[in-house]
């Protein structure tokens, strides 16, 4: 497998650059930091992706960890189809909703109560609106790294492709904005502890990605995770795990699930809406009971809940549902993580990884935080991204992202990669 050239593509490239800021509509869409410039997609299917130029690559971003499934999966399609059929939108109440919404709850039991919403920065932004409408408070903790949208306050020592932006911020951002959310280091737990023993009182709500997966995959350990919901309950602040990338990617039920912490609150998305812009948030039904029309808090969405998006993500989740979805993809996963160990080993790659999501760093040292990402050599990385291009091979074009198995890697497309990646590292 290979590429013979990407001349329709740069050509496209070109063409966007003139009316769309940097030719793409998500930055690191544009590969700047890897030294390259866009692929331009026409279709996909399964494990794969092809560009205009008809170049097959693999792909391991899958739309950022969406497909869990694959690319264009027969029955979600399907679903999503007919709905399209029948009206994409009414900006009035359907039944898919409720049913979605149920099989939300089933797997993720503490969300007793959720809203759909159109994008994860929608669900983050809107959760914390709720968690300070419930406890009056007006202080958000977060996580150096841990990215949770694009909203105005949340964009303070994100990760994602906020990392490579020189400032703590964004531009546009004012100070006033900001100014009520504070930043802890992740995976450090007396600086949790002494925040909260000082200022607990004030913390309207503390929101983390449970594993997170926006500065590459960091994996927390048990105390720090057991922390978060100690020192949350101690003081009265709402706990929000946002679960967009590891809701229904980790197990049925999420991060939460697998390491046995029930937050307060919980955002999903990606994976719940099977491909179509879809995403949720919930948590306990005294604290939902504050959103409008039952309570003070504001939150709407013209799209919101639409069938088209009801539909993929209701088949999505019945896929998932089904016994043994997770042991067997778990089990690939181990695998290729147990090969690929071996080949990184000596080789200045710290390899984090956590059920079918992985980032090989490349780093001397051990990646545990945020501080520790930005020392990787993102040269070395872009050099990497550029020779697994080169053998058709898609990665998360950022050091600072994960990378997703999901059902359609087969054995032999997996052992193509790991051979890929040794020659590719060399």
């Amino acid at each position: 497998m290979g590429i013979n050239n990407r001349e329709k593509s740069a050509a496209a490239f070109a063409e966007a650059l003139q009316v769309i800021p940097g030719g793409v509509n998500s930055p690191v869409r544009a590969l700047r930091s890897v030294g390259t410039t866009p692929l331009f997609v026409k279709e996909a299917k399964g494990a794969y992706i092809t560009d205009i130029d008809d170049n097959k690559f693999i792909d391991f971003c899958m739309s950022w960890g969406v497909f869990i499934l694959g690319h264009n999966q027969e029955k979600v399609s399907k679903a999503a189809c007919d709905a399209v059929l029948r009206g994409s939108s009414y900006g009035i109440p359907t039944v898919s909703e409720t049913i979605l919404a149920q099989k939300v709850r089933e797997a993720i039991p503490s969300m007793e109560r959720l809203r759909f919403v159109n994008s994860g920065t929608e669900a983050t932004m809107s959760a914390i609106r709720v968690a300070r409408g419930y406890t009056g408070r007006d202080i958000l903790v977060k996580f150096e790294g841990n990215y949770h949208g694009h909203a105005d306050h949340l964009l303070v020592a994100a990760g994602s492709g906020v990392a490579n932006i020189s400032n703590a911020s964004s531009a546009g951002v004012p100070n006033d904005f900001v100014k009520h959310t504070v930043v802890l280091p992740y995976n450090d737990i007396e600086a949790l502890k002494k925040y909260f023993a000082e200022n607990g009182d004030k913390v309207a709500a503390l929101i983390l990605e449970p594993v997170a997966c926006n500065m590459g995959v960091v994996v927390p350990t048990e105390e720090f995770l057991k922390t978060t919901r100690e020192v949350t309950s101690k003081h009265g602040a709402v706990l929000i795990f946002d679960e967009v990338i590891t809701g229904f990617r980790l197990s049925r039920g999420g991060a939460q699930q697998r390491f046995g912490i029930k937050p307060d609150m919980t955002t999903v998305g990606k994976i719940a809406g099977g491909g179509f812009p879809a995403a949720a948030f919930g948590g306990r039904e005294e604290i939902m009971r504050c959103l409008a029309p039952d309570g003070p808090v504001y939150q709407a969405g013209t799209l919101s809940g639409n069938p088209v998006a009801m539909a993929a993500g209701i088949e999505t989740l019945n896929q998932l549902s089904q016994p043994g979805f997770y042991e067997e993809l778990e089990e690939r996963s181990n695998k290729f993580i147990e090969k690929l160990e071996k080949i990184v080993e000596g080789k200045g790659i710290q390899l984090n990884h956590c059920g079918s999501m992985f980032t090989m760093f490349f780093n001397d040292k051990p990646v545990r935080n945020f501080q520790d990402t930005k020392k990787s050599d993102q040269e070395r990385f872009a050099k990497y991204f550029r020779n697994m291009l080169s053998r058709g091979i898609y990665v998360s074009p950022s050091q600072f992202e994960g990378n997703f198995i999901s059902a359609c890697h087969s054995q032999e497309i997996l052992d193509y990669v790991l051979k890929s990646i040794e020659e590719s590292i060399e």
